[in-house]
């Protein structure tokens, strides 16, 4: 590991030499977290993204961890999804089915994923009513400062443009209050129509992971991260700050290299 530490009140910051280290430390984090869940609820509910990171992931899929990870208590969720087909190249549940799902035994009726078969508003509603059922039900928590609910862990991605899940920069739903579940139908990045966990969502879980790497994020990276001025461009990651749980920034060499005051050896 190139670099461990908490750097102001931005979470903890991980940043490993390369992507193989980077796979296994995210693997050890989410087994972690999976079985200190399971000991005290009983159960693990956790939110995937999209992008590269279900690739980052894979080492889930391999001993010794395909073996420990006590699979059948996993709740799978979306902290965000396009709104197309499951069977379509662009649906983050293929990416992660494809990638991850199908390589561990999860129970099938434990993946909650959107309805493809509507339109985004209506996709958005329906998945705040089965997450508001799993709540009743206590497969997810509840926050106890909101009514919000606390997953277990909810892991995201950032573009280069600083945006997670489907919240992206000067968009409206970035002042999202009320809702667990938002939809957006003009996202800059394609396709258009998006649902997406809302900012009260991502900061009542009790552990938020934010994983990034490559030379295109290090602005993004730095301006999410650092004390920056207040005339610096705001980007959506730097609002992800849990309430009450933590924040973990997975980070390559090359993501992290604008960051203030890190010096790496050569």
């Amino acid at each position: 590991m190139a670099f461990s530490g908490v750097k102001n009140d931005r979470g903890e910051l991980r940043i490993l030499e390369n992507l193989d280290e980077l796979r296994t430390d995210l693997a050890d984090y989410i087994a972690e977290l999976s079985e200190a869940a399971v000991k005290e609820r009983g159960v693990f509910a956790i939110a995937l993204s999209g992008g590269s990171l279900i690739g980052l992931m894979g080492k889930l899929c391999e001993a010794p961890y395909n073996k420990t990870v006590d699979w059948g208590k996993w709740y799978i969720f979306w902290a965000d999804e396009r709104v197309v087909a499951k069977s379509h190249s662009d649906s983050n549940y293929k990416l992660a089915k494809d990638g991850f799902l199908s390589k561990v035994p999860i129970v099938p009726s434990h993946v909650h994923s959107i309805n493809d078969s509507v339109s985004a508003e209506e996709a958005a509603d329906e998945y705040t009513f089965v997450i508001r059922q799993l709540v009743k039900s206590r497969m997810v928590s509840v926050s106890d400062i909101s009514d919000c609910p606390k997953f277990d862990l909810i892991l995201l991605g950032m573009g280069p443009d600083g945006h997670v899940a489907s919240l992206f920069p000067n968009h409206a739903v970035l002042d999202e209050k009320d809702e667990w579940v938002t939809f957006i139908t003009d996202s800059p990045k394609p396709p258009p129509e998006r649902i997406t966990f809302t900012l009260p969502v991502i900061n009542s879980a009790s552990n938020v992971a934010i994983v990034v790497t490559g030379e295109s994020k290090t602005e993004s990276v730095h301006l999410a991260i650092d004390n920056i001025g207040p005339d610096s461009p705001s980007v959506p990651a730097r609002l992800v700050q849990p309430t009450k749980g933590k924040l973990v920034w997975f980070l390559d060499k090359p993501a992290a290299s604008k960051l203030d005051s890190l010096q790496f050896p050569e």
